[in-house]
């Protein structure tokens, strides 16, 4: 997994509607990378719902939201509408950005060992340099989690 202090490595996915977004395109201060397992399963979706609770926090502190899972653009759309989701989900289907970021690999779940995303999310900075890492992500409070961190570095 990359570390604090480290360059983000740069990415081009697509959104719900087919969009490309890249990283180096977003203007905001802080970027909110939350890697998360899959869509439309309890945990990601109670993650996700509570980014879109807090958008207009991050927006406040000049940071963007944005969601990253396996999944193409029609599982996107459906987890987003479903969910009322307001931050930006973006399609890794491939996982090639992910293993970049270090967070795909070897799971266990339920007895079984797989492999998927891990639920990881990175705060990066203006330059989009990692200025904070969180590996053991709480679902329920891993927003407000995300928020005072950034409270405490504006």
């Amino acid at each position: 997994m990359l570390v604090e202090g480290k360059k983000a490595p740069a990415f081009k996915l697509k959104d719900k509607d087919g969009e490309l977004h890249a990283l180096k395109d977003f203007e905001e201060e802080y970027i909110i990378l939350f890697f998360y397992p899959r869509d439309n399963t309890p945990g990601c979706t109670i993650e996700a719902r509570n980014f879109s609770k807090d958008i207009k926090k991050y927006e406040k502190l000049n940071a963007k939201v944005i969601g990253i899972s396996g999944g193409d653009e029609k599982s996107k759309t459906k987890f987003c509408g479903k969910n009322n989701l307001k931050e930006l989900m973006l399609s890794d289907t491939d996982f090639k950005i992910s293993e970049k970021y270090g967070v795909y690999g070897e799971k266990k779940f339920m007895g079984k060992t797989f492999n998927g995303i891990k639920r990881v999310t990175f705060v990066l900075d203006g330059k989009r340099k990692i200025v904070k890492v969180f590996g053991k992500v709480k679902p329920l409070t891993h927003s407000k989690e995300v928020l005072e961190f950034l409270k405490e570095v504006n």
